[in-house]
């Protein structure tokens, strides 16, 4: 009976790291999705923004890319983009994110300063848009002076 109570234990265990294999495998796949669902989502949402603004609001919408030689927005050197609407030499730039935390938002101001560091033109608007703002995010904002659209 103990021999028999013994292996069930040993068989147990063995299961349980099987299984906890399984459930990180799945994790990493969920994971993955999500990353890439969110990428989606964001280019979809963008393109559906811009197409509005465009269209309804007469707004000339591109996407600004710039090097960041000196490591200003990520802290080291990089390429940066930034969402741009112009409308009567008023220049607007918007970042579009599924989710948002404070980090996000201070890196999008030292994307604004980018911009205005390498076209000489200060951005007389920022706005984010996103389905999730936390917190502190939204904190950071009002103290930056960015606007932010979210329904959460």
């Amino acid at each position: 009976m103990l021999k028999r109570l013994d292996r069930h234990e040993n068989e147990i265990a063995e299961l349980r790291k099987d299984m906890n294999r399984g459930f990180e495998l799945m994790y990493r796949h969920i994971s993955a999705l999500e990353a890439r669902w969110g990428i989606m989502a964001e280019d979809a949402f963008r393109e559906g923004l811009r197409g509005l603004l465009e269209k309804e609001f007469r707004l000339k919408v591109e996407r600004w890319r710039g090097y960041d030689e000196n490591g200003l927005v990520f802290g080291y050197p990089s390429n940066v983009e930034v969402d741009v609407a112009v409308k009567d030499e008023k220049i607007i730039l918007i970042e579009v994110s599924s989710h948002i935390r404070a980090s996000d938002v201070f890196q999008f101001k030292r994307k604004a300063e980018l911009y205005q560091r390498k076209t000489g033109r200060k951005p007389d608007r920022l706005l984010i848009v996103t389905p999730y703002a936390d917190e502190k995010a939204l904190e950071a904002s009002k103290m930056l002076e960015i606007e932010v659209y979210t329904n959460i």
